[in-house]
């Protein structure tokens, strides 16, 4: 008999979980960047494997919202953890002490679906400092996400725990979202990585076409900032720097659809976007029904 389930992944900011649900898929999907908050909605990807199917959500980092947009982001993450089979909690061990997944959440009461703690950059560890937490933490898998070190544990402890099923969809899908979706988060990252620290939190992406069938593939994506500031940030002296985000992006992508793509990128300022729940709902970051105004 087959096995197949929701694995949750989830955690901390910055704690690996991006980094991990590429490894796990053997693609890069999903927005891996030093600077925290990167991943702000669910992105999932498909496993299938030796008879087991895992659909993998990664979910942004468990923080204390302080603006719309991380409520958004909050809201998120508890709607994956609600309907996992199985929930990964990533914990930084170079950085964070593990603490109890409800606690690190905010939840009211531990979560349905069993935890399987995994304590990602171990590598960064040396021998004394993994064996105080392999022995603290005995349950716990060892992990580097970067390097793979850990991953036959890992997968196998989620295996272990996923329920008898067929599988929930095709083999050699690698995700249940549109490339629509990986072209805004490519795009996104690839600004992400030409920018200092005053503008990342303060951007967002928005695809308002996606013509598929032409040829080359047609997007047109508008950045959005806050402040006309932030705009001029990310335009750069002459154009420079939209321009190598847009030829960053483009390559990106079109290792994604497999073909050529005129990517028609814009900048404009949207003010106030992460505390507005129009604007959000907008850009794809929808406020919980609960905190709805």
């Amino acid at each position: 008999m087959s096995k197949a389930g929701i694995v949750t992944v989830a955690g901390k900011p910055n704690a690996g979980k991006s980094t991990l649900l590429n490894r796990l898929v053997g693609q890069h999907l999903a927005i891996t960047s030093p600077k925290p908050q990167s991943t702000r909605d669910r992105i999932v990807g498909l496993r299938t494997e030796d008879g087991v199917q895992m659909v993998i959500l990664d979910t942004p980092g468990l923080l204390e919202p302080r603006h719309h947009l991380h409520q958004a982001m909050l809201g998120a993450a508890h709607a994956a953890l609600r309907e996992a089979d199985v929930i990964v909690h990533v914990v930084d061990a170079s950085r964070d002490a593990p603490a109890a997944l409800a606690d690190v959440a905010g939840l009211a009461a531990p979560p349905r679906a069993p935890v399987l703690l995994v304590l990602n950059k171990s590598d960064l560890l040396d021998d004394a400092g993994r064996a105080a937490l392999a022995s603290a933490h005995p349950e716990a898998v060892m992990l580097s996400a970067r390097t793979g070190e850990g991953m036959p544990a890992l997968l196998a402890a989620i295996s272990a725990r996923l329920p008898e099923s067929p599988f929930l969809y095709p083999e050699d899908d690698l995700s249940t979202q549109h490339l629509r979706f990986f072209a805004r988060e490519a795009v996104r990252e690839a600004a992400l990585e030409q920018l200092d620290e005053e503008v990342p939190h303060a951007l967002a992406c928005e695809v308002e076409e996606f013509r598929e069938s032409s040829a080359p593939v047609y997007i047109r994506a508008v950045l959005h900032v806050e402040r006309e500031s932030q705009k001029r940030i990310l335009i750069g002296g002459g154009g420079r720097r939209i321009k190598a985000i847009g030829q960053a992006a483009r390559r990106r992508i079109e290792a994604l659809v497999g073909g050529a793509v005129y990517l028609d990128l814009w900048v404009k300022v949207l003010p106030n976007w992460r505390r507005n729940p129009a604007a959000l709902a907008r850009l794809g970051y929808p406020l919980p029904p609960n905190e709805k105004k």
